[in-house]
């Protein structure tokens, strides 16, 4: 339940940027503002940064690890969130807000396909549900919907792989690597920004998109990394996809734009498919093999050690633990644990 409200945390942070960043592109070109975004997000986590950095070891983390990290960094710091505002700009920012659930559908197919996740029938009419929301919004917003559609479907497709390589990353905390995301994909993508359009706008508009980055991506990308890391990527995406709801909502608020029918369908469409989402169960009998690493985790069937004079921390915490092989059969998701192929 824990991980689950954490989860949904995120995506509240995260769906008000959408109508929030359709005002700042008005005065702010897509490169730069994802770099402000990004460097919000390193902002956001440098003070957490500082207090667990004696008790880092980054050369720990191997080759593994860290090509996983820079991935993320590549396809969800830099081209995701580029991609994203090149759709924002074209189209409404409560159709971008719906479109965003194909986020779901790419982390799960992305899962099914080369991450050793599992979708069994109740996953798989979600994940089309999804699909068919999207077709029609795009089919609402026109012609233009088509290329808006495109950038956000690249986006989602790039977040998806950011998903599931952050999931697996350990060796790091989740602050950690979203304040290293923040600050490499955040520089890259201003330093574009301002090649391709030089010149600096105004200190109010800056400051309101790294505000924006700080809530939105900084918070919103630590609780998530939490969430995906104990619930896995697939699991925790579907979570996260009311995030879109959130954003129709402030759409309406703050930019006033109303919901139209086809708008209204689709909503209702999405909310059933995150519903049947919620309903796949997945168990079968599964082997963990002798393992280290470090990770966020509480004290539960995969962590039954003791800490300093033999207390068990009931908290949620982090530091370098040795898991022995184990045979066994329960419920479970694809998280940092479960990560195996099954018949």
């Amino acid at each position: 339940m824990f991980y689950i409200v954490v989860a949904l945390l995120s995506a509240m942070f995260f769906g008000a940027s959408t109508p929030l960043c359709k005002s700042l592109l008005d005065s702010i070109p897509p490169f730069k503002l994802a770099g402000l975004l990004y460097l919000g997000a390193s902002l956001a986590t440098l003070p957490f940064m500082l207090r667990e950095s004696s008790g880092v070891d980054l050369h720990r983390m191997g080759k593994i690890n860290s090509s996983r990290l820079l991935g993320a960094i590549a396809f969800g710091g830099i081209f995701g969130p580029v991609l994203l505002l090149m759709g924002l700009e074209k189209a409404s920012a409560a159709s971008v807000s719906l479109w965003l659930n194909l986020e779901l559908v790419a982390t799960a197919l992305l899962g099914v396909l080369f991450f050793k996740d599992h979708l069994g029938r109740y996953g798989w009419i979600g994940v089309v549900g999804a699909l068919l929301a999207s077709l029609l919004l795009t089919w609402h917003e026109g012609t233009i919907g088509v290329v808006a559609l495109i950038f956000i479907g690249l986006a989602c497709i790039a977040w998806g792989l950011d998903n599931h390589l952050t999931a697996l990353i350990d060796g790091i905390t989740p602050t950690q690597s979203t304040f290293w995301k923040g600050l490499i994909a955040g520089s890259t993508n201003f330093l574009i920004g301002m090649i391709l359009e030089p010149g600096i706008e105004a200190p109010y508009t800056i400051g309101l998109a790294l505000i924006v980055g700080v809530f939105s991506y900084g918070l919103s990308i630590t609780l998530y990394i939490t969430a995906a890391q104990n619930i896995g990527a697939t699991r925790s995406q579907m979570i996260f996809g009311s995030a879109p709801f959130f954003g129709v909502a402030l759409s309406s608020l703050f930019l006033g734009e109303s919901l139209s029918p086809a708008q209204f369908i689709a909503s209702t469409l999405l909310i059933a498919s995150l519903v049947v989402l919620f309903m796949e169960q997945h168990m079968h009998e599964h082997t963990h093999e002798t393992l280290s690493h470090k990770h966020l985790h509480n004290h539960d069937a995969h962590h039954k050690h003791s800490h300093d004079q033999g207390k068990v921390s009931e908290t949620v915490h982090s530091h370098w633990h040795t898991h022995d092989e184990a045979r066994h059969t329960h419920p479970h998701w694809p998280d940092i644990h479960h990560r195996h192929t099954h018949s």
